[in-house]
């Protein structure tokens, strides 16, 4: 397994980092760095071993085989597909689980507030749409202060519309607390209208790393956008 230390210079850095299932290497030799309040964005295939970079990240992979060195902030959060709330817990009580400190309970209200549900406190989560429950989810990450947030294609069972909504959302909330941010994502125009930096990863190695020096807001008819996209689908094998 990998050995895993704390820097403060990187929001994440790996050498050599190797994992792998049944025989099969997923993530083969990875040498990365994230810096801090750093948005990155991880395209690739299915199997290309996104979510498997994710999860040694979050240190979610124990048991797995493996080896090389990972440093991460203790400091992280993670957000998946799935809100994967409790629902035996009203709203407030999913974003401060966990959460110590006579003042917790504040923050989960300011943390609500920020992602449009001041008010929803005691809604249980099954009154809530979709998107209502990654906002919950995002409060929940939020709340914490993280140095490193880690989101694995949370925005890939909404519909179109609240995905839109969900992007600028994301973005001002990274704007206003700047963690370090890896998205995975099989979505190229999401990631290039919310990355600074876009990896492919291919056969568990990167392919491509991208700067995306585009200002904000970003247009998807803009010629560089455009310029982007395109070089991005290619490295993930789909030309035109």
């Amino acid at each position: 397994m990998a050995t895993v230390a704390r820097e403060l210079s990187t929001a994440v850095r790996t050498r050599g980092l190797t994992r792998g299932f049944g025989g099969r290497i997923v993530l083969d030799d990875i040498d990365l760095e994230i810096g801090p309040g750093e948005f990155v964005a991880l395209l690739g295939r299915s199997g290309s071993g996104k979510s498997t970079l994710l999860r040694a990240l979050a240190e979610l992979d124990d048991g797995v085989a493996g080896s090389g060195e990972l440093a991460v902030p203790a400091e992280r959060a993670v957000v998946f597909q799935d809100s994967r709330l409790l629902p035996w817990a009203r709203v407030l009580d999913n974003v401060v689980l966990g959460l110590d400190g006579a003042g917790a309970r504040e923050k989960g209200r300011a943390a609500l507030a920020e992602v449009g549900l001041a008010g929803r406190e005691r809604a249980w989560p099954n009154e809530l749409s979709g998107g209502e429950q990654q906002r919950v989810a995002l409060a929940r990450s939020l709340v914490r202060e993280p140095a490193l947030l880690l989101a694995d294609e949370p925005f890939g069972a909404l519909d179109a519309l609240t995905r839109i909504k969900m992007h600028a959302l994301l973005r001002e909330l990274y704007d206003r607390h700047r963690p370090a941010v890896l998205l995975v994502t099989h979505d190229v125009e999401e990631a290039v209208t919310l990355a600074d930096r876009v990896i492919v990863l291919d056969a568990g190695r990167p392919a491509v790393d991208r700067e995306i020096g585009l200002p904000r807001p970003r247009h998807t008819g803009d010629p560089e956008f455009v310029a982007h996209r395109a070089h991005l689908l290619a490295a993930l094998g789909v030309e035109g």
